[in-house]
């Protein structure tokens, strides 16, 4: 009778219907959905291996780039295979406990890559602004501290919705108009109120990425200002390109994710499959834009990257 009465309580399963209403177009959606997260995987890894192999490599600025590497692969290995599935094999089913573990999995990568990229604004600060500390505060010790933080404060943000969205009672209803599971979208399938669940995510949000955005603003305004203080025109037009490129990642990061985020609390006239869409997208181009904008606009890098490659070509 317990386990009939929890069957009743949670769905087995819940179904994802992909993007509601572009049914018919998810063949052709699956195309540049596929291509992004190929180019994800392959330029992470490659990141990630040059990193490792190269001793050169093994800075504070650096190990921050292989720690958001593996954010990234993790935010879009979590979610993207799922989304091909749906829209290749019309593979829509997803047990209960599989979706909140693919929940936790997303929200949780999304956060530490938050903090990550809090922590190379503070990196790019120290390095500009006040350039002879910059080996004493940022020592390998506090970079794998900064690891430790965002893993334990993506944790401590997120394994309390697993009580929330436990605790509720689902009453059959298990068709998801999305490609993925995330909290929200599980918690509005439930049959109760979930005040405590909406309120819970518009606070975490506001306090975790929330905060890391408005820090990560003083952080770029300090340097540009240093940046202006320059006496070299070429010195400030170089490090000017900088960090326009690596706003520009912040502003695909963060701008669909809020979107996404407070749509659930106030989007209720935004078309639902617009808002599905801009899901997919913060979990898809910034995984794919990171491995590019760091690897181009980082000279030692791009020139560890193309010897690599050359040297693989003699191989062959």
């Amino acid at each position: 009778m317990s386990a009939l009465n929890q069957t009743s309580f949670h769905p087995a399963s819940f179904f994802l219907i992909g993007i509601p209403g572009m049914e018919e177009l998810h063949i052709w959606i699956s195309i540049p959905f596929s291509l992004m997260y190929i180019v994800t995987l392959f330029g992470n890894f490659t990141l990630l291996f040059v990193i490792v192999t190269e001793r050169s490599l093994h800075e504070p600025m650096y190990l921050l780039l292989a720690m958001l590497a593996v954010s990234d692969l993790i935010l879009s290995s979590s979610t993207v295979p799922k989304t091909l599935s749906i829209f290749w094999a019309q593979s829509k089913e997803i047990s209960f406990d599989a979706c909140l573990t693919q929940m936790l999995f997303t929200h949780i990568s999304f956060i530490a890559e938050s903090t990550i990229l809090l922590a190379m604004a503070y990196d790019r600060y120290i390095a500009i602004c006040d350039p002879l500390r910059y080996t004493t505060v940022l020592t390998h010790s506090a970079i794998a501290k900064i690891g430790l933080a965002a893993l334990a404060r993506s944790c401590c943000v997120m394994l309390p919705t697993l009580f929330l969205l436990w605790r509720l009672p689902y009453c059959g209803h298990n068709v998801m108009s999305h490609t993925y599971c995330e909290h929200m979208g599980i918690a509005r399938l439930a049959c109760a109120d979930i005040a405590v669940n909406i309120w819970y995510g518009f606070t975490t949000t506001l306090l975790s990425p929330g905060l890391d955005v408005v820090l990560i603003v003083v952080s770029y305004v300090l340097i540009l200002r240093a940046v202006f203080r320059l006496p070299s025109k070429d010195a400030r037009l170089k490090a000017i390109g900088t960090c326009s490129s690596h706003i520009c990642v912040i502003v695909m990061f963060y701008v669909p994710a809020f979107f996404t985020f407070f749509t659930h609390r106030f989007g209720h006239n935004i078309p639902h499959n617009v808002h599905i869409l801009l899901a997919n997208l913060y979990v898809l181009l910034p995984p794919m834009l990171n491995p590019i904008v760091y690897a181009v606009k980082t000279k030692l890098i791009w020139e560890k990257v193309v010897r690599m490659f050359f040297k693989a070509g003699q191989w062959c």
